[in-house]
């Protein structure tokens, strides 16, 4: 199974590295935050549209490595329509999974296209790569701060 996911990974990051969902500037956007990696300087920025208290668009535009890029194509395509409740709990198990707290294989109806991200556990320096636009996406949620850095 976990080469299954492995596999399924590769392809998940390829896909949407290529051809990122949401990838684009929100005009109308409730809340804007700006990500930043320094150590390999991936940037973004990620716009939410709130209506209530749900997510009714979210997109984002910048640049960064693969891992980067993708989960934060994946990320939008999961968040929008929910609650923000739903995206915080999103959140929460995308981050168990990239640190290696939850096992992919064991939550595989539960977390879908997330579970592919499992294998960035091994490749510690990879986590803040993955988790750079979840971050920015919990922050917008959260407060009204327009910058975080994964430092």
């Amino acid at each position: 199974l976990m080469s299954e996911l492995k596999a399924l990974y590769q392809e998940l990051i390829l896909d949407h590295n290529k051809t990122p969902r949401n990838f684009r500037k929100m005009a109308d956007a409730s809340k804007t935050v700006e990500g930043y990696n320094p150590l390999c300087g991936d940037h973004y920025t990620i716009y939410l549209k709130l209506n209530g208290d749900t997510v009714q668009d979210i997109s984002f535009t910048g640049s960064g490595c693969a891992i980067s890029k993708a989960s934060a194509s994946v990320m939008s395509s999961l968040v929008k329509g929910k609650t923000t409740a739903e995206a915080e709990r999103l959140f929460s198990m995308f981050h168990q999974l990239v640190t290696g707290e939850m096992r992919g294989e064991e939550h595989l109806d539960e977390l879908g296209k997330l579970a592919a991200f499992s294998g960035v556990s091994e490749y510690p320096a990879r986590v803040k790569c993955a988790s750079l636009a979840w971050h920015s996406m919990k922050s917008a949620l959260e407060t009204n701060v327009a910058t975080v850095s994964t430092e």
